[in-house]
């Protein structure tokens, strides 16, 4: 697996990765449900949030029109509820930007501060022809980079975007082996979290690296809407399961914490 390259600020988390699982975040242990924040309310909010609130993580949803984050809220009473993108920016331990890509400018503006250093996972995908020169840079230069570029302070992970939400529907849970999805992030401790989410939806984590190896599952990359197990995933990819993020997470899936 590529490594990470991780930033002063980020060193400490990156020892975490050589620790016991034992040593882990806190965030990071499926026995602490999250609050996760979740921005926008459309097929993926819908999506993720439902299968969150199913592994029993509260989810604060919002919606610019309100309407949808009210109705999910009320559907999956009472461990989800409804805010203003604000609102659910502080109440998250993680952040879901569940919007198309060419929102994510205006955002910044709106909850970049809030979010601070949170744990945010990206799973927009970028079109040129849907998001216009946002799209176009973030496909040409990498999503990973180009999200992290926007909310410079916040945790980064790629994640939740190599499939479609239609796909995750179905294939959530299914008789082993499972669907993997991939993700790819700098900083430790938020990659703990995203693969804890992914574990908690249904699905197997495969760390792929940095950020700026998001682009091999982005549109357009080898991994996007691949549809495969982890190993067969891996392979694909070139990256191996030997690597402290993926070994203490399938530690602690299995027990052995």
């Amino acid at each position: 697996m590529p490594a990470l390259k991780l930033t002063r600020r980020q060193s400490l988390f990156a020892a975490l990765g050589a620790l016991i699982p034992a040593s882990l975040p806190g965030a990071a242990h499926a026995r602490r449900p999250l609050r996760i924040g979740m921005i926008g309310s459309g097929h993926v909010g819908s999506t993720l949030g439902h299968l969150w609130c199913r592994a029993g993580h509260q989810v604060m949803f919002s919606d610019i029109h309100k309407g949808a984050a009210k109705k999910l809220a009320s559907e999956l009473y009472p461990l989800a509820r409804d805010g203003t993108p604000q609102e659910a920016a502080r109440f998250g331990d993680a952040v879901v930007l569940a919007v198309p890509y060419g929102a994510l400018p205006q955002l910044r503006h709106d909850i970049g501060s809030i979010v601070g250093t949170k744990p945010l996972i990206d799973p927009s995908n970028p079109y040129g022809w849907r998001d216009g020169k946002i799209g176009r840079l973030a496909l040409a230069k990498g999503a990973g980079v180009t999200t992290q570029a926007m909310f410079p302070q916040a945790s980064v992970v790629r994640a939740f975007n190599s499939e479609d939400m239609t796909t995750l529907e179905a294939e959530a849970f299914r008789t082993p082996p499972r669907l993997a999805l991939p993700m790819a992030g700098d900083v430790v401790q938020a990659l703990y979290v995203a693969g804890w989410l992914i574990h908690d939806a249904g699905f197997d984590p495969v760390t792929v690296g940095p950020l700026s190896t998001a682009k091999l599952f982005q549109p357009g990359g080898p991994g996007f809407e691949a549809r495969m197990n982890a190993t067969d995933l891996r392979n694909l990819l070139g990256v191996t399961a030997n690597n402290a993020i993926d070994r203490n997470l399938a530690t602690q899936f299995s027990g052995g914490m």
